[in-house]
Formats: C-alpha cells, structure tokens, sequence
C-alpha cells in the first residue's frame, strides 16, 4: 500500500515518527467549505498519545496547522496541507533498533517490502502516521455533514465482552 488513499477525495501522508514532524495532503475538497484548525484539533486532541495505559507516554501537544488550501478561514478547492510538529522526537531511544525488529511492529514488512527502513521510532510504521488520516478524516466528516446532513458517530467502549 501507498501513502495515499481515495480518489475523488485523496490523501496522502507524510513525515515519520522520530522525525520533524506528520503530516497530510488533502486533495479534493470543494471551495469555500469554512475550516480552521479549529475543526480538526479536537480529533487529534482524541488519538493525542499519553492519554492511557494502552498507548506510548510519549507527551505530544499534536498541534495541528494547516499550511496551504484556505483563506480567510475557508477552502479555495485546492490540495489543503497540514502538519504537526513532533515535540518528544528522541530518535536516540531506538538505537537497538537499528539491529532488532520489534515485536508486534510492522519493522521487518517494511525491510523486506523496501529493503531499507527508519528504525528511529518505526518512521512512517508508527502509529503517529495516523496523524494525518484522523485530521484528513476531520475534513471529510465536516463536507458529508454540511453538504450531505450525514453524521460519523463513533466511540470506543471498554469492559468485559459478551
């Protein structure tokens, strides 16, 4: 799989985990749809790491800033790029990596399937490159509410299954 997804509306990531920072492309969006990144923050305020037991402590504000695609608060119809600065990159922490796979990670698919990887972190293997589909995905949901009157409803529950 590539780093980019859909066809009328397309996006592609970018950026690693132990790097500067992630970020998306969005392709396709109509014009004039009002957006800041007001709209997007409180999606990644969600999936923001250091939350619970479950996910890295890594501490991230997961600042979202878009870069091209609006003004003045709306879209212009062109691509529309965003990015969040990594704040707790400590590429030094992986360097065992360099020789090791991780367990349960996608390290080694990605060595055999390129035949070279980023061991900082897992580079674009980290779940930090969900980044940009939760923000792309912020974006989307606001067009099939305001142009469509569909609502995305979703949320995780936890406890003992049934």
């Amino acid at each position: 799989m590539g780093n980019s997804l859909g066809n009328l509306f397309r996006i592609t990531t970018w950026g690693e985990s132990h790097g500067g920072g992630v970020g998306v492309v969005i392709d396709g969006c109509p014009p004039r749809l009002s957006l800041t990144e007001a709209d997007i923050q409180p999606d990644l305020d969600r999936r923001r790491p250091g939350q619970s037991s479950l996910v890295t402590a890594r501490q991230e504000s997961d600042r979202v800033e878009i870069l091209s695609g609006t003004f003045e608060g709306r879209t212009l119809g062109t691509p529309i790029s965003m990015w969040v600065k990594n704040e707790d990159a400590r590429p030094e922490a992986y360097s065992e990596m360099a020789v090791k796979f991780r367990p349960s990670h996608a390290d080694y698919t990605y060595q055999a399937k390129y035949g070279i990887r980023n061991w900082q972190g897992g580079g674009r293997t980290s779940a930090r490159e969900t980044i940009g589909r939760v923000a792309a995905g912020a974006v989307a949901r606001k067009i099939l509410r305001e142009q469509f009157q569909v609502a995305i409803v979703a949320y995780v529950k936890t406890g003992a299954a049934h």
